[in-house]
């Protein structure tokens, strides 16, 4: 990794950081329980997707013999 491409990636991370509060300080009281409980389900999905997807994955590995234990 280059200092330069770490520099650029700190210097991106602090402007998000910037950016969020700033953004977060500006929602309502009145919107913040409807966009928490959206993306509260956005994070729902992603996660049961990602547990779907890994099942698979480990099925499809264990289908074709390639699991990590050796068979006798």
């Amino acid at each position: 990794m280059t200092p330069e491409f770490l520099i650029a990636n700190i210097t991106l991370f602090l402007l998000a950081i910037f950016l969020g509060f700033e953004l977060i300080t500006k929602v309502p009281a009145t919107l913040h329980t409807p966009l928490m409980s959206g993306a509260n389900a956005i994070s729902g999905i992603s996660i049961i997707g990602a547990l779907i997807g890994s099942n698979v994955a480990y099925e499809a590995n264990h289908r074709w013999g390639r699991s990590s234990q050796s068979r006798r």
